[in-house]
């Protein structure tokens, strides 16, 4: 089996982190996985199956994976998939099977997706690591909005709407990050994992626990 070298064995944790649109997530992630310390190293962002047509340099596997619609009901239905959602008339999912792959080289795996995926998650994966990431305030988040995406007055304001009911699940989460900088909530992050990773359970004591004679 592959894993990483140099770190010590052992599953991975699979984290899932939401948010607002506009609040950083991506970026976040992307800076915590730059890092050089070795839970930057574990970390890796998750692939997700897809319905929607290939776009010129998208890899198979890389990018996406990419699915008829018929072969993506059918993995629906066999329960393949961890959490799934339509969007603009296409669907998404995170193929369960994979995940595990990844998991089980030791690598922890990310998912940026809404509240209603994290909650299917949370509901199959009762384990996963879910983080909820909020902007410093609201009127950070409409600036960022107004930067990132130069959409009409009326789609922002659904955005801030469609968060402030979102907003409602975070008692659901086990952490919330405040992205004020982006590298103060990349390190936030990579911490977090580096405190699941200790917890009792997924420590990996077996090899200690019996021995008292020293």
């Amino acid at each position: 089996m592959r894993g990483i070298v140099g770190e010590r064995p052992g599953r991975g944790l699979l984290v899932v982190v939401s948010g607002p649109s506009g609040v950083g997530k991506g970026t976040v992630v992307q800076q915590a996985m730059s890092g050089r310390s070795a839970a930057a190293r574990r970390l890796r962002r998750s692939v997700s199956a897809t319905t929607r047509p290939r776009r010129t340099g998208e890899r198979e596997g890389r990018d996406y994976f990419f699915r008829s619609r018929e072969e993506f009901n059918r993995l629906v239905a066999a329960g393949g998939l961890l959490e799934y959602a339509t969007y603009l008339d296409h669907e998404y999912g995170t193929p369960g099977d994979w995940v595990d792959r990844e998991l089980d080289a030791g690598y922890d795996i990310v998912l940026e997706i809404e509240v209603q995926g994290a909650m299917q998650v949370r509901e199959r994966r009762p384990e996963a690591v879910l983080i909820y990431m909020l902007p410093p305030s609201w009127r950070a988040l409409r600036q960022r909005l107004k930067l990132r995406r130069r959409e009409a007055e009326e789609i922002q304001r659904r955005r801030l709407e469609v968060a402030r009911e979102e907003i409602k699940f975070v008692p659901n989460y086990d952490y919330v990050i405040i992205n004020d900088r982006v590298p103060r909530a990349a390190r936030l992050l990579l911490a977090i994992l580096d405190a699941e990773r200790a917890r009792v359970g997924r420590a990996g004591l077996g090899s200690v626990r019996g021995d008292h004679g020293d």
